[in-house]
């Protein structure tokens, strides 16, 4: 993005929550890895349930765990999560969008064809599937978002690639000589950024939530791993209780899932300038100047 952009990106309220919230979220997993306020997995059978305090900043839950100290070892796995699962959905949407699109035509129907079945399978339940066949692990659930999510972006995007195919740019540079891989890194990838740019956004969305869903049912993160998840599945037994305790770990969830699904959206608008207000509101005046000297024609030629 340029610098244009990064501005355009920070100027709308969407991108600007989103910025702040991954922003906050990239620092404080930094942090944990040097520092937290307790020893995370460290239990206290004499302070169980303590309330928020200057040495509990959250609290303490059913076992003496640090909430606090918990949930900022958690960040690192959230972090962890969400750019893996976005890298494996990159690269897969990337090869499934160059065989829907640069191969021959028996190929590219069978692949169109193998991507409406794929994408019929939810990613949770795939993710799911995998964990009760591999054991429940950061990676197996990485690898199953990823790929799952990898399947729908070459879906959402396989009809905008084939509209970029057809336009008369790329038939101009296949005529000159650009082979394939020139063909879908200059022209086909870079025009469909936006729609990939949403997809990605959403992917690492997805896979904080699958994460956290699955460590929530015990077959995420192991034992020896912080995670979200599996500390809201601990304190919500006791919400009617102690309802305070589980807010922690629910707002931090909604929070980074809510900004990676607006980041994608918010990228997307500010790098099109197309999508600018600036832009639409020039172009609701020339419209509207151009109609109105359309009026005026039509009413001289009346006249005359």
């Amino acid at each position: 993005m340029t610098g244009a952009s990064i501005r355009r990106l920070v100027a709308r309220p969407t991108g600007a929550f989103a910025v702040v919230v991954l922003g906050l979220l990239v620092v404080l997993a930094v942090v944990s890895l040097f520092w937290t306020p307790q020893d995370p997995f460290r239990t206290d059978p004499f302070h169980q349930w303590d309330p928020p305090s200057a040495a509990h900043w959250f609290g303490t839950d059913g076992i003496g765990r640090d909430i606090a100290s918990y949930l900022l070892a958690g960040t690192r796995t959230t972090l962890v999560v969400a750019i893996g699962a976005g890298l494996i959905a990159s690269v897969v949407g990337i090869v499934l969008t160059a065989i829907g699109s640069l191969t021959a035509r028996w190929v590219r129907e069978g692949t169109a064809v193998l991507l409406d079945i794929l994408v019929a399978f939810p990613t949770l339940l795939t993710a799911m599937l995998l964990t009760a066949v591999f054991g429940g692990s950061l990676g197996v659930v990485i690898v199953a978002v990823g790929l799952s999510f990898g399947v729908t972006i070459a879906r959402v995007a396989r009809s905008e690639i084939r509209r970029i195919a057809r336009s008369d740019y790329v038939t101009a540079a296949r005529a000159s000589g650009v082979g394939p891989g020139g063909v879908l890194f200059r022209h086909l990838i870079p025009n469909a950024a936006p729609i990939f740019t949403v997809q990605l956004s959403l992917a690492m969305a997805t896979a904080v939530l699958a994460e956290a869903g699955l460590s929530y049912l015990g077959y995420g993160a192991g034992s020896g791993t912080a995670s979200w998840g599996s500390l809201l599945a601990d304190l919500q037994t006791y919400i009617g209780v102690h309802p305070w305790s589980a807010t922690w770990p629910g707002a931090a969830i909604a929070l980074v899932v809510a900004a990676l699904s607006l980041l994608g959206d918010a990228v997307r608008d500010a790098s099109d300038p197309r999508l600018t207000s600036g832009d639409r509101a020039s172009g609701t005046a020339r419209a509207d100047t151009a109609t109105r000297t359309d009026a005026s024609s039509a009413e001289t030629g009346v006249t005359a």
